[in-house]
């Protein structure tokens, strides 16, 4: 409030400034496929709902207690959702071990040391864009694992076949191991290329 000696000249209303990066992180997740994106905070239903408005949350859920949180993960789990929590402070932790998949961010930039020991998944960034690359990364890792398997079982069954028709050697016994070490070892190496998004600097503007 400001004022004159004794008049009354009016009010100064701070608020922070939602990251413009946040908006195109939760846009991104709906594109790969998340449905529902609900926001469990302790702060006021009216902060709570502008913010919302800017990122494009889903739903809303404010003034929570730390139990309040664990209450909201377990009732969309109750109601078939698979839950993925993201949080980074120390009132996040139960909510994090209750969700199905705990993530917890901003660990190099302020992040609680609990809330990083209670989730599946630690991302050392505070930047929310990381969400859905780590999203993008799963999918393709999962892919990778199912595409080794086929392979490693592809080639066992047909140097059996060989052995069974009596045309097995030493040597492809050898390839049929180490070479299917070595195919599914380089094909999981392949991601390690996919490209990640820009680093942000500790002092930088939010």
């Amino acid at each position: 409030m400001v004022g004159a000696g004794a008049t009354y000249l009016g009010k100064i209303a701070l608020s922070d400034r939602v990251r413009s990066s946040s908006r195109k992180a939760l846009a991104a997740l709906k594109r790969l496929g998340v449905r529902n994106l609900v926001m469990l905070t302790g702060d006021n239903a009216h902060t709570a709902r502008m913010v919302a408005e800017q990122v494009g949350v889903t739903q809303v859920r404010a003034e929570l207690l730390p139990e309040d949180k664990v209450a909201a993960v377990r009732a969309l789990k109750q109601a078939g959702e698979v839950v993925a929590m993201v949080g980074d402070g120390l009132n996040d932790a139960p909510a994090l071990a209750t969700a199905d998949v705990g993530i917890a961010i901003g660990v190099a930039y302020g992040g609680t040391a609990q809330a990083m020991e209670t989730a599946d998944l630690s991302l050392m960034s505070d930047d929310l864009r990381r969400l859905p690359f780590a999203v993008r990364l799963s999918h393709a890792t999962m892919r990778t694992i199912r595409s080794n398997v086929a392979l490693s079982l592809g080639i066992k069954v047909g140097f059996l076949v060989l052995v069974l028709a009596g045309l097995g050697t030493m040597w492809m016994a050898v390839l049929a191991d180490m070479g299917t070490s070595l195919l599914v070892t380089l094909n999981g190496m392949r991601l390690l290329r996919r490209p990640s998004i820009p680093k942000r600097s500790p002092i930088s503007n939010p």
